[in-house]
């Protein structure tokens, strides 16, 4: 195994756990960050020298501790408060010996909730709703800023700017790194939830680079969604998120085929789909309901699941489900979702019809979703040059190399069979 070709992977497993950990100590996210940073800058000097170390996450893990203690050693962040030292601007409330003793304990003892610390920290009521999600799909996600302005339908500076200001707020504030309790947890839990699947849909449908599929982002939203089903049971909507992402994640392994092309739903090989983890998603869904955003959208994951091919789908029920989820968040990707339900329950000119006014929609102007959606609809009735023109748009507005191949090669076999 090539080290270099490995310590990407490696470090977007492990940085959410690394940061963690030293912001629950440094209780410091930009200090956390840096000395995280440092052990990623070790690890490309010294692995390729010296090989893999068998447990890559320890030594990262232990690397930035020893960077953490070395640089308040030296003074450089922190002054000891026991004896009267001036106090740097970003110093913590404890003092130095405090964090001290704090790095010097063992650093894996207990780092299963730190993620969802940070997560709770980064959705904070003093951060603006936009602010909270760039930022802990920033530091807990590990998604770049052209992954996030996508996600955000944004522009790359205004992204980079929230992340930034968001930092120094919480820096400001001195957010706590703890998990709420009580009435702050509800106040806080929609802005988590809405982090966590948007972690997952990243994950499930990379919106950049040379792969469809990003399962480490998958595992680690479903992890957390796990998590917050444990500290809020009773909230039908973390049900509703876990269901969800468990019944998408059990088609993962038909998403794709053997050279990494994206394969579509009516194409999948259902029988291969992870029936463990439908099993889980719907008993997740039974808990979460039909009321909110994602119990709605968990049950159309449910058809899907339940169905045994896309021909016996239950297609007028989806557009149900389409119909109440565009109650609750009306937008122009549920729109278009919705139209897609309607060509199958009516026909692809229905859908066609459907999709129409979607067309001056600003937020999709820019993405490669609505003409791929109207090039399957024209495909379908026959009209195979206007079809081959929407995949060719398409094409130039996908970022992900693997739908941008796929959705030329579809514009070609139109353009073969006019």
């Amino acid at each position: 195994m090539d080290p270099r070709a490995e310590i990407p992977n490696v470090w977007k497993r492990e940085a959410p756990r690394i940061i963690g950990r030293l912001t629950s100590i440094l209780k410091d996210l930009t200090l956390a960050e840096e000395f995280a940073q440092d052990a990623l800058v070790a690890a490309l000097t010294e692995w390729p020298r010296s090989g893999m170390p068998d447990n890559p996450g320890a030594w990262l893990m232990t690397t930035a501790k020893n960077r953490a203690l070395n640089s308040l050693r030296r003074g450089k962040f922190y002054a000891d408060l026991g004896e009267g030292g001036d106090v740097d601007e970003r110093a913590p409330h404890d003092s130095l010996a405090q964090v001290e003793e704090a790095l010097e304990d063992s650093l894996d003892r207990d780092i299963q909730d730190d993620v969802l610390r940070l997560v709770f920290a980064a959705c904070h009521p003093v951060l603006p709703r936009e602010a909270r999600v760039a930022l802990t799909l920033r530091t807990v996600g590990g998604l770049s800023t052209t992954e996030i302005a996508r996600a955000f339908l944004s522009t790359e500076p205004t992204i980079a700017q929230r992340i930034v200001r968001a930092k120094r707020t919480l820096a400001d504030e001195r957010v706590a790194f703890d998990l709420p309790r009580g009435p702050e947890l509800g106040e806080r839990l929609s802005s988590v939830l809405e982090v966590v699947y948007l972690v997952f849909n990243e994950g499930y449908s990379a919106t950049a680079g040379d792969d469809i599929l990003r399962r480490d982002l998958c595992a680690e939203a479903i992890r957390l969604g796990e998590l917050l089903v444990e500290i809020a049971p009773a909230e039908p909507e973390a049900h509703g998120l876990l269901a969800l992402m468990l019944l998408q994640a059990s088609r993962m392994a038909t998403r794709v085929d053997a050279s990494g092309e994206a394969v579509l739903l009516g194409d999948q090989n259902r029988s291969r789909w992870d029936r463990a983890l439908i099993e889980r998603g719907l008993a997740q869904a039974e808990l979460g309901g039909t009321a909110g955003v994602y119990a709605l959208q968990a049950s159309i994951a449910a058809c899907h699941a339940r169905a045994s091919s896309i021909e016996t789908t239950d297609w007028p029920r989806m557009v149900v489900l389409y119909d109440s989820l565009a109650r609750l968040v009306p937008s122009p990707v549920v729109a278009l979702n919705r139209a897609m339900a309607v060509s199958r329950a009516e026909g692809p000119a229905a859908g066609l019809a459907a999709i129409e006014p979607l067309r001056s929609a600003p937020e999709l102007a820019r993405f490669h979703l609505l003409p791929s959606a109207r090039a399957e609809l024209l495909e379908q009735l026959g009209r195979y040059d206007d079809a081959a023109t929407e995949f060719e748009r398409a094409a130039s507005l996908a970022t992900n190399a693997r739908q941008k191949e796929r959705l030329v090669e579809r514009a070609a076999l139109c353009r073969r069979q006019r």
